[in-house]
């Protein structure tokens, strides 16, 4: 087989996280429509996140996050979104460039992307292997304080339905 020149896994990789840059976009102008609401997995030590010590000190690898009810000043920009999110009733800015994103799913549609992030030697870090599984829940629906640690908000538990559209880059890639 050719070596890929062109690179077309980082190609995809590129262009789906622009759908994630667009929908994120959309919802700091607009709002979330509807029932839609978003589990966002990030990788806290990559190149450009900013978190609180705080919460780098708790969740050393990687953080789930989610955007549903109570977030603030969702910003955009060519490179990543910053948010404001409240853990344990202590309020965080979180900024996450999009290259740090290893999973976006939105529950209420059942749609999901899977991304590779790269580390600081440009190699790609392991595959999320259940995007809800490894939750910080930043919106339990409630008082807006993080949720424990493996835990999905409520009405999220349990549910697994047929025909989740999650769309990883393995499936486009060539098996040797």
């Amino acid at each position: 087989m050719a070596e890929d020149l062109i690179r077309y896994d980082i190609l995809a990789q590129e262009a789906l996280r622009g759908v994630v840059r667009k929908v994120l976009n959309e919802v700091a102008k607009t709002g979330l429509p509807g029932e839609h609401h978003f589990f966002i997995s990030f990788v806290t030590t990559a190149p450009g996140v900013r978190i609180s010590q705080r919460l780098l000190d708790q969740y050393k690898n990687e953080m789930t996050i989610v955007l549903q009810n109570q977030y603030w000043d969702l910003k955009t920009h060519e490179t990543g979104f910053e948010v404001g999110l409240s853990f344990d009733g202590q309020p965080e800015i979180l900024v996450v460039p999009y290259s740090a994103i290893k999973g976006f799913f939105d529950p209420s549609v059942q749609f999901g992307l899977q991304f590779d992030v790269m580390d600081e030697n440009g190699e790609s870090q392991e595959d999320l292997e259940d995007l809800p599984a490894t939750q910080l829940a930043a919106d339990n629906g409630d008082k807006g304080e993080a949720a424990a640690e493996n835990e999905a908000p409520s009405e999220d538990k349990g549910e697994e339905e047929e025909g989740e559209n999650v769309v990883s880059l393995d499936s486009f890639r060539k098996k040797p």
